[in-house]
């Protein structure tokens, strides 16, 4: 009789952004500037290291994958925010909930997988440079990019599967800015203390990724403060720097979202490291990677000079 009584959930609710209610429009138009800005940022990245053959190495490589993860990473949550911010009916299909987390969170996997990736190749670019060319061959390059991509998409599909299976029969408002496992799990009518598991899940694989990178820069600055010429060494430390800024805002913003276990913030900071986690750390990503390498300044150059050059002779 009770089951009778109970609804299945078949769409979800997004709760307001506190204070923004009735003017979500204030938060759209910026929204959608970064959005587009990600997106074309990102892609002239992957453009120029894939156009112009100075960029074609190793690190370059790993630069333009995490680039066009960054892509699809956004555009897995970005669109529905802006149209919840507009549109009175914020929903989201149980199965569209469920396929954005599974992209979501297999992009960012494959994007902390990409990290650790960059991280080892930067160590053996600055501790073995002599041996460089021999272990990260392209053949390396394109086994570890295509196993990030591999691992990452297969790690999250039993927890998909897993949550597919759970009965959702009472409340269906999700108070964050997209679908996520814990929003998602405490909405279930069963009991969610497989939550906590979810939480040391996550945290194991997060702290792998982290003392594996941190690791691999510690011995590159110790490396780095041995080299003799000052210039030698600056272009070492620039050369990282990207890199390691990337790491911190990724990194960090994932450890703001996911090591807090039972820790409950207030809504309205919930949400703000849910857009910093989601949009401000991608946003970063091509200014970092544009503005810090000359390199790539160069090849964004030359992209943007020869359209330019196209259109003046085609007028």
């Amino acid at each position: 009789m009770d089951q009778e009584n109970h609804t299945v959930v078949t769409e979800f609710y997004f709760s307001d952004f506190p204070q923004l209610e009735n003017g979500g429009i204030l938060l759209f138009i910026p929204l959608l500037f970064i959005y587009m800005f990600i997106i074309i940022g990102n892609f002239i990245i992957f453009l120029a290291v894939r156009l112009d053959t100075r960029l074609h190495n190793p690190m370059y490589n790993f630069i333009s994958v995490f680039s066009f993860l960054e892509i699809w990473y956004t555009t897995v949550t970005i669109p529905k925010m802006l149209s919840n911010l507009v549109s009175e009916q914020k929903t989201i299909s149980f199965i569209g909930c469920l396929l954005q987390m599974y992209f979501f969170h297999s992009l960012g996997v494959t994007e902390a997988l990409v990290l650790t990736v960059m991280a080892i190749d930067r160590y053996v670019a600055i501790c073995n440079p002599l041996r460089y060319a021999v272990i990260v061959t392209p053949r390396l390059c394109l086994q570890l990019s295509t196993g990030s991509f591999i691992f990452g998409f297969l790690m999250l599909l039993p927890e998909i599967v897993w949550i597919s299976t759970l009965p959702f029969c009472g409340p269906n408002q999700i108070h964050q800015l997209f679908c996520d496992f814990e929003p998602v799990l405490h909405l279930a009518c069963t009991d969610t203390s497989m939550v906590l598991v979810e939480d040391v899940i996550h945290a194991i694989s997060i702290l792998t990724s982290v003392s594996i990178i941190t690791l691999s820069y510690l011995r590159i600055i110790t490396v780095i403060l041995k080299i003799p010429s000052g210039e030698s060494r600056q272009k070492a430390f620039s050369t990282c720097a990207a890199h390691i800024t990337i790491f911190v805002l990724f990194f960090g913003s994932v450890g703001l979202m996911y090591l807090r276990f039972s820790v409950t913030f207030p809504q309205l900071l919930d949400k703000s490291i849910a857009l910093m986690f989601a949009v401000l750390a991608p946003f970063f990503n091509p200014i970092i990677y544009s503005l810090r390498n000359k390199d790539m300044k160069d090849a964004i150059k030359k992209i943007l000079f020869s359209h330019k050059m196209f259109n003046d002779s085609r007028s």
